[in-house]
């Protein structure tokens, strides 16, 4: 399976706290919910069309509680691709403090969670996808083990909150693939790894 990540970024690289005030304060965050004013169709039917392509899913601790809290409840009529996906298919919760997972279809990994990613890479299927998930996601970018970045950049600036690409990320070149403006002012950019960035001098 193919490793993929899908993320919300503020301009500025920010990924905490998108859905909600009260969904990651950690750090004493205080700025939550800054995606919902551009949360409209179009946005929608992009994050719809990159699950239909999951075959299973990567979460870190945080994100697997905020899911596990809320989609377990949707019916079918709300976000059904989504609903179905992620209710349907396995889910791996990388969790150094979770001793099990009540969420259907769910396993807690168990010991290095680099080499149970490697493990999982390797079974047939389609992508293995982690959706927010910022610890866990730059471990794994640190391993070279993500395959394809899948980013909806907001127009907003936050000035504070975890990034995804935070002081100590390995330097790393990558190579767009897709780029879109929607609508509503955010952009999809989809981006591969393209090995060790180069450097010059003019």
């Amino acid at each position: 399976m193919r490793l993929t990540l899908t993320t919300m970024l503020s301009l500025d690289g920010v990924m905490q706290g998108p859905g909600g005030p009260g969904e990651d304060r950690r750090d004493g965050f205080t700025l939550g919910g800054w995606v919902v004013p551009y949360a409209d169709e179009e946005v929608g039917e992009r994050i719809t069309r990159w699950f239909t392509r999951a075959g299973g899913f990567l979460l870190g601790r945080h994100t697997y509680e905020i899911f596990a809290g809320y989609w377990p409840y949707v019916g079918d009529e709300t976000e059904p691709v989504i609903a179905d996906r992620l209710n349907g298919l396995p889910k791996y919760v990388a969790s150094t403090t979770l001793t099990h997972a009540d969420w259907q279809h769910s396993t807690v990994l168990r010991g290095e969670v680099a080499d149970a990613v490697r493990e999982l890479k390797e079974r047939p299927g389609d992508e293995l996808q982690i959706h927010g998930s910022g610890v866990l996601a730059r471990s794994l970018m640190g391993d070279g083990l993500i395959d394809e970045y899948r980013l909806l950049v907001h127009p907003v600036v936050l000035g504070a909150g975890r990034r995804l690409f935070a002081e100590g990320t390995v330097p790393a070149a990558l190579r767009l693939t897709e780029c879109d403006a929607l609508s509503s002012g955010v952009v999809a950019q989809t981006y591969v790894p393209a090995g060790r960035p180069a450097f010059g001098s003019f």
